[in-house]
C-alpha cells in the first residue's frame, strides 16, 4: 500500500483505524465496554495481522450509541439489542418506502 493509498482511506467510514486503546479514549470509556458490545456481537472489530482489535469510525458511532443508553441507566445487553432493533427498522422502512416509490410508479395514470 502506498502513502496515496493510506491517505485515501482517512474518508472511509469503514476502514479499521483505530485501535482499542485509542477507541476507548475516544468514546470516553473502557476497553471492556468496547469488549462487551463485541460479544454481545452489537460491533465486530476487525483484526491486525497481530490479532489486535482494530475499529472503524462507523463502528466507533454505534459504539457511541450503546454507551449513551448505558450511560442512562440501560443494560449493556439491552442497549445493543435496542441498537439492533433500531437499525432492523431502519432498513425495513428504507426497504419499504422503495417498494412505495415503485408500485406509485407502476400504476398507470388515470387521465381526467
Amino acid at each position: 500500500m502506498t502513502a496515496d493509498d493510506s491517505y485515501g482511506r482517512l474518508d472511509d467510514d469503514d476502514y479499521p483505524a483505530y485501535t482499542m486503546g485509542r477507541a476507548a479514549d475516544m468514546l470516553g470509556t473502557t476497553p471492556a465496554f468496547l469488549r462487551a458490545i463485541g460479544e454481545a456481537r452489537l460491533i465486530t472489530p476487525l483484526r491486525s495481522e497481530g490479532g489486535h482489535r482494530r475499529y472503524s469510525r462507523y463502528q466507533l458511532r454505534i459504539a457511541a450509541r450503546a454507551r449513551e443508553l448505558v450511560d442512562q441507566g440501560t443494560p449493556i445487553e439491552a442497549a445493543c439489542r435496542i441498537i439492533i432493533l433500531e437499525d432492523q427498522l431502519e432498513e425495513a422502512q428504507r426497504i419499504n418506502a422503495e417498494h412505495r416509490r415503485a408500485a406509485a410508479s407502476a400504476q398507470p395514470m388515470t387521465a381526467s
